[in-house]
């Protein structure tokens, strides 16, 4: 085993991963480096592996066969020390209903090891303008509100890592905007940022490369010269080998 790495890292390289269950092939052999300071997208119909991606980059889910590597090392190496340079968003937001904003945000500042928590609680509600609602119980909060106040509860810990499964769900106009103005902040920051949609139109502009899948295999995509809806239907038609 090789040293301890840091407890930072600037890319993340899919080795020839791959995710299977049984005789189901979840993820083909993927190789794939993602980098700081870009917002990478995952497009593909469902079933297509796009979960199962960002299972595998999260180290909640191993790959079957190739590896996941931070910085050039296997999470193995990492420890405990890598989740905390992860951020996840996804369909559960990992929210308590029965605590307000404010509470919920403490108890995972809490649990990330944040500190001074006061001022890091505070930032993160008034970056999800919810600073009026900080005491209001969230099992009264839209799903919109509810959607802004998760995406700081996973960025309060200030990851490296930033990994969106349908970020764009159930939003108006006004918390979509605040949601993209976030992201690219991250990006202006040197987070690696990777986001699974099916919102063409909200991811406009906003990605600045795409990787499509299709049955459990990917295909890497230059963004420009056309609407991404136009460019996806595109690669999807096309015969993949």
């Amino acid at each position: 085993m090789s040293e301890h790495p840091p407890d930072d890292f600037t890319a993340v390289d899919l080795a020839g991963a791959s995710r299977h269950y049984g005789r189901r092939r979840a993820l083909g052999r993927t190789t794939l480096t993602l980098r700081r300071g870009e917002i990478v997208g995952l497009l593909g119909p469902n079933g297509a592996g796009k979960s199962t991606l960002l299972g595998l980059l999260s180290t909640l889910v191993r790959p079957s066969a190739g590896q996941v590597l931070y910085g050039g090392a296997p999470a193995a190496e990492w420890g405990d020390v890598l989740r905390a340079r992860i951020g996840v968003l996804g369909h559960d937001l990992f929210l308590y209903g029965d605590l307000s904003a404010r509470e919920n945000l403490e108890f995972f500042g809490r649990l990330y090891g944040v500190t001074p928590i006061a001022a890091a609680v505070d930032a993160a509600l008034a970056r999800a303008r919810l600073v009026e609602r900080a005491g209001d119980r969230v099992a009264g909060f839209s799903r919109g509100l509810r959607q802004r106040l998760a995406l700081e509860r996973a960025l309060l810990h200030q990851p490296r890592l930033v990994l969106l499964d349908e970020p764009f769900t159930g939003l108006d106009d006004e918390s979509t905007s605040l949601l993209a103005a976030r992201l690219r902040e991250l990006r202006d920051h040197d987070a690696i940022v990777v986001m699974a949609t099916h919102d063409f139109e909200s991811a406009e502009g906003l990605v600045d490369r795409v990787v499509c899948l299709r049955d459990g295999r990917t295909r890497e995509v230059e963004v420009g010269g056309g609407a991404l809806r136009g460019l996806y239907r595109r690669v999807m038609s096309e015969a993949w080998t």
